[in-house]
């Protein structure tokens, strides 16, 4: 048996045992039908859709991600999440970024979106975060790139990521043969510090990837000041992650309004002001806010619909935030305020 065969019988197994977990029969890996979800999904037209410059495909300009949000713990209660990921289906989502070292995000993906019945319609985004035993050692990417597609009951990745730049030269060159093989469609790299943009942005600027993450919100504007500009010249597709700042922006408009001026874009909540105006970027293709709560999916999802703000709204809204008490000191204050996870990784504490 060569390597092939040996991780599709795992694959299958894998499948097969999660099916039993969720009071499913074997018999819905041979009718996928059984697994999809009634309700209709909203169609393209009627959202916000983003090109992916290198080949043109369109996705939802919002996705959704999966980090500290999607850890739950093996016995602890995770339907939630099941609901969360029906919402963003229905809502006409498609992009879920995860990574290995979220925990169990990759397994209750993997689960959640088999039994919806929409594994085959999802764009996954996944990431690497390995170095290896010596310089240039791909072996043990090569065996995190199969245990997550086990976790993710998948035969190909969309898109796949190099970590916050760990390992980089290696990594990259060994994603670019994953992708003449076919294991995955897209590349590209990630980091979520400002402070690591510089490092970033060569890689983008040199046109090596066919996306880049990073994170973008109206705190946090370094992006704009290279890698963005690099993203349109280049033709490389943008994801953007922390748009609510570890949700720390809502903190600071807690109890406030929004700004009648909010409507001339549809916006009715506070989550798609913020997201709106990361999207209506003309560089960026796609912002992945997490959430474990399925009112806060539905929020988020709905700033895919209706129009986008333009240029000078896009200032009108920042000159708004800024005038607010805190908004300056968003990146000193605690992350997650009120919230607390429990999963397999636990968020490190500073003393």
């Amino acid at each position: 048996m060569n390597d092939s065969e040996r991780t599709k019988t795992t694959v299958d197994r894998s499948r097969r045992n999660a099916l039993k977990a969720l009071g499913l029969s074997t018999a819905a890996l041979a009718v996928p039908a059984l697994l999809r979800s009634a309700p209709a999904v909203a169609k393209s037209a009627d959202i916000t859709m983003k090109a992916i410059p290198r080949t043109g495909e369109e996705v939802p300009a919002i996705g959704l991600g999966t980090h500290m949000a999607f850890d739950v713990k093996p016995g602890k209660p995770r339907e939630h999440l099941r609901e969360v990921m029906k919402i963003f289906y229905d809502g006409g989502g498609r992009v879920i970024d995860t990574s290995p070292l979220y925990g169990l995000a990759e397994v209750n993906i993997g689960d959640y979106a088999t039994a919806l019945g929409i594994t085959r319609q999802l764009f996954i985004a996944d990431k690497i975060w390995v170095t290896g035993e010596w310089l240039g050692d791909g072996s043990h990417a090569e065996r995190q790139f199969w245990r997550s597609m086990e976790r993710l009951w998948r035969d190909q990745i969309d898109l796949m990521q190099c970590h916050s730049l760990v390992n980089a030269r290696t990594v990259v060159r060994v994603m670019q043969e994953w992708k003449k093989d076919g294991r995955i469609r897209y590349l590209g790299v990630t980091h979520h510090q400002p402070s690591y943009f510089g490092l970033i942005a060569p890689w983008v600027e040199k046109g090596a990837l066919d996306f880049v993450q990073v994170r973008y919100s109206l705190a946090t504007r370094v992006a704009e000041d290279r890698i963005l500009p690099a993203a349109i010249d280049t033709g490389t597709a943008v994801m953007v992650n922390m748009p609510f700042e570890k949700a720390r922006l809502f903190k600071i408009v807690k109890g406030r309004s929004l700004p009648d001026f909010a409507s001339e874009i549809g916006c009715e909540t506070w989550g798609q002001f913020f997201l709106k105006w990361i999207i209506s970027h003309p560089a960026v293709t796609c912002a992945i806010p997490a959430t474990t709560n399925p009112k806060h999916q539905a929020d988020n999802i709905a700033a895919l619909k209706g129009p986008l703000p333009d240029k000078e709204m896009r200032s009108r809204m920042l000159r708004h935030m800024q005038a607010m008490p805190g908004f300056d000191k968003v990146a000193k204050m605690p992350a997650y305020p009120g919230k607390t996870f429990d999963g397999v990784v636990k968020r490190g504490k500073r003393k």
